[in-house]
């Protein structure tokens, strides 16, 4: 489940008393998400290192008025500004020890289950790349839909509060899934079973696979490192610290694939630097990790030992916390959290290049493409809007906004479908889902499912015949539509299923698919 920058409510109920400090608020309010400790776990880590970009009275109004397009609610009904000011002070003191969390710890932390057994070919008789994974949040477990039959194959516990989308090796065998406390879980889709987990973190955003499958990239806001893990056994391969040229430490808000640059990127969250770390030991003489020298006139650029992991810094004018990616990985689309504005940066000059008008924070994470009229265009949501932006990729000009009826997390579609689907994900329209044509960009038809029901995230079947709904509660569902005529076919209860997966278009980047 890719949801860039949701973070998880603060609080259920305040049930604290007019006497209650900021200790005795905290434990009330904001342990069941955030950890006893502080250091995270259905929400971030609030302590001063990830709280950073919030000094002053950031805090203080976050924890008043909640956070815009966030699960985080406003609690300036329940705690007066006294308690809040209190509340604020007490997030920003350190803890008495942060615990340490290198390679010795996450290697400690490995378990490979003994009962796995290797299957020589898969137990069941689907099709292995029309299998689905739906993740049920609301009682941490993901159901492995046939996608031919939307028959529940498996149904097995993960992590608590997996955080971001799964990611399939490039066969469609092993899926590894990752939770918001760095929990990292390989499950083997062909004999139904659990491999081993390891926690590659304190604190995570999101996981990256390799082009060839080989490795794992997680991203880590506690400790503030990119953690590399060997898919095979999910031994650690490395744990590299980020800091930025100036010597700041930063958290990686996420990090992606680039396949056919064979390279992870990621989005620094406190430093204006976007990372490219090599998966080719051979990789190109922009990385570091590359030894200079002058011959007769001409630099000559020698790969040193750190081919591999090599790592390329691309300075910006502000960080980027969500990201974009046209379909060769030439340019990146990013947005800040709270800007008005998207820059594109060329990846291979390593600049940027141009700059689009925003405002209204877009989901760039949930951005797709798609050919019309001889052109390719994005689109995006947006998280204080109601409305969707499409953009020439080629001149990055403008080329309309959709209105909708709120604002949305969502967009997919497939390369089979003439339609594109977006949520209205935020606000009292939240049961609308509509549908739109990809060339007149009219809306076609607005879904109403479960009225009142939060409405989102949709995935198609391998050959885009069937789309796939979220009904976001807790006693929810998954709703299959037939793509074309836009019918109600069937409908699974689910415990607030929340990201859906469909292996063949994960692991061939189907268009329509956010990476």
């Amino acid at each position: 489940m890719k949801i860039g920058g949701v973070i998880c409510a603060l609080a259920v109920v305040f049930a604290g008393t007019a006497q209650a400090g900021p200790v005795e608020d905290y434990s009330e309010n904001c342990a069941s998400c955030h950890g006893a400790d502080r250091l995270g776990g259905l929400g971030p880590a609030l302590i001063p290192e990830t709280l950073r970009r919030m000094r002053g009275p950031k805090v203080a109004a976050v924890i008043r008025d909640g956070r815009t397009a966030t699960q985080m609610p406003g609690f300036g009904d329940a705690l007066d500004e006294a308690a809040i000011a209190a509340l604020s002070d007490y997030l920003k003191e350190p803890l008495a020890e942060v615990p340490p969390w290198g390679e010795a710890e996450i290697l400690a932390s490995r378990v490979l289950d003994e009962e796995y057994v290797v299957a020589a070919a898969p137990v069941w008789d689907s099709d292995p790349m029309n299998i689905t994974l739906v993740v049920e949040t609301g009682d941490h477990h993901v159901s492995v839909l046939d996608g031919d039959t939307f028959a529940v194959l498996d149904r097995f516990e993960t992590p608590f509060a997996v955080h971001g989308g799964p990611k399939f090796s490039p066969d469609g065998r092993y899926v590894f899934i990752m939770s918001r406390d760095g929990w990292v879980q390989k499950y083997d889709l062909w004999s139904l079973q659990q491999v081993g987990r390891v926690r590659a973190g304190l604190n995570s955003r999101n996981i990256a696979m390799s082009h060839d499958g080989k490795w794992l990239a997680v991203a880590n806001y506690l400790p503030m490192t990119l953690t590399l893990l060997s898919t095979e056994d999910l031994s650690v391969a490395r744990v590299m610290e980020v800091v930025s040229k100036q010597g700041e430490p930063s958290r990686v808000s996420a990090v992606y694939q680039a396949p056919q640059r064979q390279s992870f990127i990621l989005a620094l969250k406190d430093a204006p630097e976007i990372w490219e770390v090599a998966t080719d030991p051979n990789a190109d003489p922009v990385y570091e990790g590359f030894i200079h020298t002058q011959r007769k006139g001409m630099i000559e650029a020698i790969p040193s030992s750190e081919g591999l992991f090599a790592r390329r810094r691309i300075e910006i004018s502000e960080p980027l916390d969500d990201f974009f990616f046209d379909d060769d990985y030439r340019n990146l689309i990013g947005a800040a959290r709270d800007g008005v504005r998207g820059v594109v940066v060329n990846l291979n000059v390593g600049r940027e290049i141009a700059e689009l008008p925003l405002e209204g924070m877009p989901h760039l994470g949930s951005g797709i493409s798609w050919e019309r009229d001889g052109r390719r265009v994005m689109a995006t949501p947006h998280l204080k809007e109601g409305k969707l932006s499409i953009l020439d990729t080629e001149s990055w000009e403008a080329i309309t906004t959709i209105r909708t009826e709120g604002p949305g997390f969502f967009l997919r579609s497939h390369e089979n479908t003439p339609y594109f689907w977006a949520d209205v994900f935020f606000g009292p329209n939240k049961d609308a889902m509509h549908v739109i044509d990809k060339q007149s960009l009219e809306i076609v038809r607005t879904l109403r499912p479960v009225p009142d029901a939060t409405v989102a995230h949709v995935e198609f079947t391998r050959d885009g015949k069937h789309a796939l709904v979220s009904v976001w509660e807790e006693d929810g569902a998954v709703i299959v539509y037939d793509a074309q005529t836009l019918e109600e076919v069937k409908r699974l209860p689910m415990r607030k299923p929340s990201g859906k997966y469909n292996v063949f278009n994960k692991i061939t980047f189907s268009e329509g698919t956010s990476h």
